[in-house]
């Protein structure tokens, strides 16, 4: 027996291996419609908990014996791994929030949630949010998608001939969606994952942040400046500095002591307001919160027993463990003297969790907790360490948040916010795309970034619009913010120390741009929440990549400067160059006075044979949106278009219980004339409540048509 066979049965005594142990699977079936389930052998959920899937899959039949796709599964050092094979052309996509191109062919991404100010961590391969879950389009049209169901720290590697997944923990579960468009897949992947839940309405208006906007009077200012300069806006934000010392669920007593009277005066002027809270705890005995959660025992400890501490905002802080369901309950009771306060939403950061360890040597830094920090567990989670349960650890927070909020406010919608998340935890709050920065690449990159959310489950999400770190000039301010209206989730935002980033911040002229882009967005907001309806029941992206437009077209592929709302409306920003557009029939619009003029405006163009819903400039989506209703037609080839506007009272929970409408509008053209009628409806509200008057605005081959009338009569459009 030589030295290195000698080495190598020592090695594996110890569990040491110097090369991949290939794991068989276990069981393989299919779980719902062409979803198929691997678990490989030893694989252990007491190991590996799923915190991804809304529910536990059950097996419905057999896996067809020409299933195509089938994972490897490895296990090398304790440390599992999976691989997809390919074969053919395929175009790769996915990963959530990453940096780079929407084609993620030949990309890598790190699967460990981290604070990285300006995507400057590994340059930009590891953010603050993990989506293991890739989806591939064939040259057909024909699509799948693999979710990798784990949490442990991880690396996604996506070449174009495999997809690879590299654990640093226990074997895992993979879930294959396998079907005939990536509309398809993406809507399997919500079959198992879950959907957002429908937002209320107003927080799909235009949201105001800084860090910070610094006392009650700022704050008032800010607002009431909204309302004189008739900019439309609905929600302003409080960063960290409303807190008494940054301690969470506290206000300052000197510069927000009056945040019920604040938060009213903000109502009055139709304004909601949204709060931080992240989930370090300052340790001080004097703090009611700190003192509530020792009591309850609801600390992460260290191995030792003793409060795991680390330094945030407030200093020394204490967190509490997510991962059992009594901490949740605990941290969700938190909510209500708060929210109280007349608090509409509230913004849940650092919680990757983000740790300042600046004391520890260079080589001991990590960011966050130690690997090995232990977590309890509880209900259907086992105790594990840190390094499986960090990258659920945001994720966790949110669903404690969501189910406390949804508590203290029954009829109401919860608003939740989150930087830090997991595939799977769009079911509990939107997200942004984190600290960006005031840069034409950023600016860039934003578009490719939300997409891919959207593909990974995420359809509601945009970024800090104008860039949070560093300052902004008006060119980037106007040219960001004439796209980022069409953004599924659009807020401006400003870091501390940088330049004043509002609207009216940059001159006259900005000024304008930003009113023309804001009151488009205004108009469109029927058309948004009707996109935001569907999206919860389907999970479709609100905002998607011009390849859904044809799946077929490979030169559509790989274009990531325009985009898709929704499936009728193009959106080519004013920096796109050269961008690959879908063939067919694309009539161009204009939605407010001088906006197709405006050199900072994206072009807007509806898709032939659809029918897009818009109602009139308002301020704030509390208004009527439906003093008229206008509907943006568009025939296709055959003369006909077709559309849908959801209706309802624009939060609560009424649609529950069929108080809503959908009206379901068609249009055809005989000869001369075309017909543009309400066709059907869905649902129980009295939609003539909400509109009285019509208004069509029929685009064909160039020219605007005009016609009006009621939802009870046909309304006639004469072609001149």
């Amino acid at each position: 027996m030589n030295l290195k066979t000698i080495i190598s049965l020592f090695l594996i005594s110890l569990g040491i291996t110097t090369s991949a142990q290939e794991i068989s699977i276990l069981r393989s079936s299919l779980v719902g419609n062409r979803i198929a389930e691997f678990i490989p052998k030893g694989f252990d959920k007491n190991k590996t908990p799923s915190l991804i899937l809304a529910s536990e899959p059950k097996s419905k039949s057999k896996l067809p014996s020409d299933w195509p796709l089938v994972p490897e599964f490895t296990l090398k050092n304790q440390k599992a791994s999976a691989v997809l094979k390919l074969s053919g052309n395929i175009s790769l996509y996915g990963g959530g929030e990453v940096t780079g191109p929407l084609l993620r062919n030949g990309q890598s991404i790190k699967l460990w949630n981290t604070d990285t100010g300006a995507y400057s961590v590994e340059n930009g391969k590891r953010l603050y949010q993990t989506h293991p879950w890739v989806m591939g389009v064939r040259e057909d049209g024909s699509a799948f998608g693999i979710i990798f169901d784990s949490t442990w720290k991880a690396e996604l590697i996506t070449n174009s001939n495999q997809i690879i997944y590299n654990s640093e923990g226990a074997l895992f579960r993979v879930y294959i969606i396998d079907r005939k468009s990536p509309q398809e897949v993406i809507k399997g992947l919500s079959e198992l994952t879950g959907t957002i839940k429908l937002p209320p309405r107003w927080a799909l208006g235009y949201h105001q942040c800084r860090f910070s906007y610094d006392s009650e009077k700022r704050v008032m200012e800010i607002a009431d400046k909204f309302r004189e300069k008739k900019i439309p806006c609905d929600v302003i934000w409080m960063d960290i500095d409303y807190m008494r010392g940054y301690r969470v669920f506290t206000f300052d007593s000197i510069r927000f002591r009056n945040p019920k009277i604040l938060n009213d005066n903000l109502h009055k002027k139709g304004f909601r307001a949204v709060y931080m809270i992240d989930p370090g705890v300052k340790v001080d005995k004097d703090y009611a919160v700190y003192n509530s959660g020792t009591q309850n025992d609801v600390w992460v400890k260290q191995n030792n027993g003793e409060e795991y501490h680390g330094k945030v905002w407030p200093g020394d802080c204490a967190f509490p463990d997510f991962t059992s369901p009594k901490t949740r309950n605990w941290w969700g009771g938190l909510y209500k003297d708060f929210l109280n306060t007349g608090i509409d939403g509230v913004w849940n950061d650092m919680n990757e969790p983000a740790v300042n360890d600046n004391d520890f040597p260079e080589d001991k830094r990590l960011g966050t907790m130690p690997y090995d920090t232990p977590h309890k567990g509880g209900g259907n989670l086992p105790q594990g360490s840190h390094l499986l349960y960090h990258n659920a650890y945001g994720r966790l927070m949110v669903e404690a948040s969501y189910n406390g909020i949804l508590k203290t406010n029954p009829d109401k919608r919860p608003f939740l916010l989150t930087r830090s998340n997991l595939l799977g935890g769009q079911r509990y709050a939107a997200t942004w795309t984190g600290d960006n920065y005031a840069g034409w690449d950023h600016l860039k990159l934003s578009v490719p970034m939300s997409l891919t959310l959207g593909l990974s489950g995420q359809p509601f999400n945009g970024p800090d619009i104008g860039g949070f770190l560093g300052n902004t000039d008006g060119d980037l301010w106007a040219n960001w913010l004439g796209f980022g209206a069409f953004m599924p989730f659009a807020r401006g935002h400003a870091c501390a120390g940088t330049n004043d980033k509002e609207p009216w911040a940059y001159g006259a002229e900005i000024e304008k741009t930003s009113r023309i882009a804001l009151e488009r967005r205004y108009r469109l907001l029927p058309y948004l929440y009707t996109l935001f309806y569907e999206s919860s029941n389907t999970g479709m992206p609100v905002m998607a990549p011009v390849f859904f437009a044809d799946a077929k077209d490979s030169q559509l592929r790989a274009e990531e400067q325009a985009f898709l709302l929704g499936e009728n409306l193009l959106v080519v920003p004013a920096f796109a160059k050269n961008p690959i557009l879908p063939s067919g029939i694309w009539e161009e619009l204009s939605l407010v006075d001088g906006d197709k003029q405006d050199k900072y405006q994206a072009k807007l163009s509806i898709k032939g044979g659809s029918i897009i819903p818009a109602g009139k400039i308002i301020q704030n989506a509390g208004e009527n949106s439906f003093d008229p209703l206008s509907l943006l037609v568009c025939l296709d080839k055959d003369g006909k278009a077709k559309g849908n506007l959801y209706l309802d009272e624009g939060d609560g929970f009424g649609f529950e219980k069929q108080d809503y409408a959908l009206l379901i509008f068609t249009a055809v053209k005989k000869d001369n004339t075309v017909v543009v009628k309400l066709s059907d409806q869905i649902g129980k509200r009295n939609s003539s409540q909400d509109i009285k008057e019509i208004v069509v605005n029929l685009i064909f081959e160039g020219k605007t048509y005009t016609g009006t009338g009621t939802l009870k009569d046909g309304i006639k459009i004469a072609l001149k």
